[in-house]
């Protein structure tokens, strides 16, 4: 059988985006890396912040060929011109977006650790699945991807998978052989320099 290709890098953005600073680090992230996919993931709900950042954000993705997604808000990642639309809540919202986007639509779901939730959003039509957290990440409950977890989605389904949240070296090495995305983010986003520290973890997947 041949060995899985090395998988790609979906970038997430930072929670708090300084519009002043961040299309530039961005800009030379894209440039300095090859990106699948960014996701512009945002706190709070302030459609006037958004707007402001997914523009900003749109314009540097676009410009590098890489698709632009939103968290969560399928009607805004529809009116601001973006890709599609990354859903937080397992499958519970996937078949929803789906209609309101369009089968042309970037429509993504992360579940978690379950498998149950990954395979539902998949038939539910999602475009890929992501799981996590697979290390120690701020967010969540304590429960974490493992990495049977994806060595039995990459076995068993077809839809491709994100691992995120929590990546380390250790844990890229440990997960590139049965997944084909790595989100990150924070990990490389409060560095001071987040293109080496991006390369550092690409380096890890051997």
């Amino acid at each position: 059988m041949d060995s899985p290709e090395q998988p790609q890098i979906y970038l997430i953005t930072p929670p708090t985006i300084e519009l002043s600073r961040f299309p530039d680090q961005l800009a030379r992230v894209l440039d300095g890396a090859e990106i699948a996919c960014l996701r512009l993931a945002l706190a709070g709900h302030d459609e006037d912040t958004i707007a402001r950042a997914a523009d900003a954000c749109r314009e540097v993705a676009h410009a590098r060929d890489v698709a632009i997604v939103l968290s969560k808000h399928v009607l805004l990642a529809q009116r601001l011109g973006l890709d599609g639309v990354h859903l937080d809540d397992g499958a519970r919202s996937v078949r929803a977006a789906r209609k309101e986007l369009g089968a042309d639509a970037i429509v993504g779901s992360f579940c978690g650790a379950s498998s149950h939730d990954g395979m539902t959003a998949g038939e539910n039509g999602a475009d890929y699945v992501a799981f996590g957290p697979v290390g120690a990440a701020s967010l969540g409950d304590g429960t974490r991807a493992g990495k049977d977890l994806f060595q039995w989605w990459s076995e068993m389904i077809e839809v491709p998978v994100v691992a995120e949240a929590g990546l380390t070296p250790e844990l890229i090495s440990q997960l590139a052989p049965c997944t084909d995305f790595f989100g990150i983010g924070e990990e490389i986003w409060s560095q001071d320099d987040p293109l080496a520290a991006l390369q550092q973890l690409i380096a890890a997947m051997g």
